[in-house]
């Protein structure tokens, strides 16, 4: 019985680490990288090359200069879209807050830096 005590003790103090552990790396990225990381924004496009969709710098670089690319691009990552930058249309991200998609468009058109 004490080795079971003793795995399932492991086990939680390694979860316990893991968390602190992911927790700092978030608080160490950028708010709209860690709010990007958190809504799967990964899974489809990367700070600096292009997945499924276009890289952030990408995204960045179409849109500099125009004035009205936070409210088309929050637009976009609210209500999805298609055809902008090829045939795979992106899913529209009903769930995210208002305050959390301004957060990421803002850090994509900074360029998506991190740190």
């Amino acid at each position: 019985m004490k080795r079971g005590v003793i795995v399932a003790g492991s086990v939680l103090v390694g979860a316990v680490v893991g968390l602190f552990v992911s927790s700092a790396h978030a608080a160490d990225a950028p708010r709209g990288q860690s709010i990007a990381n958190a809504n799967a924004c990964m899974g489809c496009h990367a700070v600096d090359r292009k997945l499924v969709g276009p890289s952030f710098q990408q995204i960045a670089a179409k849109y500099k200069g125009d004035a009205q690319a936070p409210a088309k691009l929050a637009s976009k990552v609210k209500n999805g879209g298609s055809g902008v930058w090829g045939m795979i249309p992106m899913p529209a991200h009903q769930s995210m807050s208002d305050a959390d998609i301004r957060t990421v468009v803002d850090w994509v058109l900074k360029g998506a830096p991190s740190k």
